[in-house]
């Protein structure tokens, strides 16, 4: 099939953080099918180098960077590299991130910091250097992955709901900003999908394992949220909410805000609440 967002972007050129696998993987083989020039990083060599075998017999041309992405100066050189190679860009994902949990109080602020750096400062960062290039260019897209539970914030998973928090207020404030240029934007809301986001967990190990185990048993491939991502973005949707979980926590937040607080705070207070959330289906 042919995305609404190639035929839009003629010239196919994509920069995508995480593309080692998981989501990041899965959205750039999508955009290989429609042979789609795709600029991949990620912390490992291993990942990037099959991504991109992968890239390549998909139909489109790869093109690596290993470097860790809240590392300001190393993900300038790459995307800069990238931009010389393709001459341009017309898609940025910020999709690199990593999960974990703890409470706030016990989760260290080392840790607070480092989660920071990937979740947020990341996708920060290649928005800062990619909206001059397409104001310059007076087109692009920009697409960031955040989460329901940026919307949620849910306990025990503080740190987490924090950054993609403030990747959801970041796209929200450059929608309007680069508007006027011809330049889209997006923001990726999913609950639970199968991935390796709690690969790197620093935090307290009976929550990383609860979060591993939801995960693990989540309905959704990337290869599904992938497809669901791209076919709105080509529609122009801002708030990409999946499935309809992540729509109904929008929702009811937005319209019962101090019940839904009310509901959370109840919840974690019972005995019950890790049974509970492990009966969740996603």
């Amino acid at each position: 099939m042919t995305y609404k967002i190639t035929q839009r972007f003629p010239k196919k050129r994509a920069f995508i953080t995480g593309g080692g696998g998981g989501l990041g993987r899965a959205l750039s083989l999508k955009l290989a099918g429609d042979g789609w020039t795709v600029g991949i990083s990620d912390i490992k060599a291993e990942g990037l180098a099959e991504s991109a075998q992968l890239i390549e017999k998909a139909g489109g041309k790869a093109y690596t960077y290993q470097f860790d992405v809240s590392k300001r100066d190393e993900f300038k050189k790459a995307f800069d590299e990238f931009i010389s190679k393709a001459q341009g860009i017309d898609l940025l994902i910020n999709n690199a991130g990593v999960g974990d949990g703890g409470l706030v109080g016990e989760y260290g602020l080392d840790n607070w910091e480092w989660i920071t750096g990937i979740n947020q400062m990341a996708a920060i960062y290649g928005s800062h250097f990619a909206i001059p290039i397409m104001k310059q260019q007076k087109s692009g897209y920009i697409i960031s992955i955040a989460s329901a539970a940026g919307l949620a914030n849910m306990p025990n998973m503080g740190m987490y709901n924090v950054t993609k928090a403030a990747v959801i207020s970041l796209m929200e404030t450059i929608y309007a900003e680069v508007k006027a240029f011809d330049i889209g934007a997006s923001v990726v809301c999913p609950t639970f999908f199968r991935s390796n986001i709690m690969q790197y967990n620093r935090g307290d190990k009976n929550a990383a394992a609860m979060g591993q185990t939801i995960i693990s048993r989540a309905k959704f491939a990337p290869d599904d949220v992938a497809d669901y991502i791209l076919n709105k973005a080509g529609d122009g949707q801002f708030y990409i909410l999946h499935p309809w979980q992540a729509k109904m926590v929008f929702h009811v937040k937005r319209f019962f805000p101090m019940l839904f607080l009310k509901q959370k705070a109840k919840r974690f207070a019972s005995k019950t609440w890790v049974q509970d959330m492990l009966k969740q289906k996603f």
